[in-house]
């Protein structure tokens, strides 16, 4: 793994200097765009709309437009921002992990000591563990302030970034029927079926299937084959009331 950030976690007088590294890895095919008619790669150019000629890599900058006119943002100007958060990911609060919502998580990064044989590092790691709770902090990553929490796994110190609240898009936009009334009959069978699909999370348990069928296919296209199509199996139609599909869900059994 690659480093893509350095810097350090502020944790109260303490500084733990620390190399970031992405956590996760996308399981998405790396589809190429060819010409149909050929196969031919298509490629992509930038392209200055003024002269129509292709413009290098290094002549181009980043800009706001700002009153009909661009303002040339440099590297220099990200960090200018806010020094601080461009180099420290300060720790402003503790709170309990799972009062956060996971529709506000989005990704997870790995943190490495530094230096050898750092003590508060360990420190922060097993304080963390001990209590519960997480950090709660912001920085910088990619000219982009990001909130996230800092968080135990194992025998690492992960930061995963979450999004702001006003992020979030307000659920007064959706129609929902607030007026509907559940039986407690139906919710008790409801209880019961959540009761009996409970488990311990193993998510090793589950792979990405669809990127595994889909390789297979092109395995077999490659060597001129005509891949099989599975065909879905049509399941049997339930009745309308809802406490009959829950009771035939209880009576049919897990995994079939």
């Amino acid at each position: 793994m690659r480093s893509i950030w350095t810097g350090s976690i502020g944790f109260g007088l303490v500084s733990i200097p620390i190399k970031l590294f992405s956590a996760v890895q996308e399981t998405r095919l790396d589809l190429d765009m060819l010409d149909s008619r050929d196969h031919a790669h298509i490629k992509f150019q930038r392209v200055n709309e003024n002269t129509k000629k292709e413009v290098p890599y290094d002549k181009i900058v980043k800009g706001y437009k700002y009153d009909e006119d661009y303002v040339i943002i440099e590297d220099a100007d990200f960090e200018a921002a806010a020094p601080e958060k461009s180099k420290v990911i300060e720790i402003e609060s503790f709170v309990d992990v799972v009062s956060v919502n996971p529709m506000f998580y989005e990704t997870s990064y790995y943190t490495e000591p530094a230096t050898k044989n750092n003590k508060a590092y360990a420190l922060l790691l097993e304080a963390l563990k001990r209590s519960g709770k997480a950090g709660l902090a912001r920085f910088v990553l990619r000219s982009t302030e990001s909130l996230c929490i800092v968080h135990p796994v194992e025998k690492v110190i992960m930061v995963t970034r979450i999004r702001f609240a006003q992020q979030i898009r307000d659920q007064e936009d959706l129609k929902l029927d607030d007026k509907i009334k559940v039986s407690e009959k139906e919710l008790k069978m409801g209880l019961a079926l959540i009761d009996q699909y409970a488990e311990p999370l193993d998510l090793s348990k589950y792979k990405d299937e669809y990127h595994t069928e889909l390789m297979n296919i092109i395995e077999q296209k490659a060597k001129g084959k005509r891949p099989t199509i599975k065909k879905l199996k049509p399941k049997a139609a339930k009745g309308d009331d809802l406490y009959d599909q829950l009771m035939s869900s209880l009576k049919t059994k897990k995994g079939a």
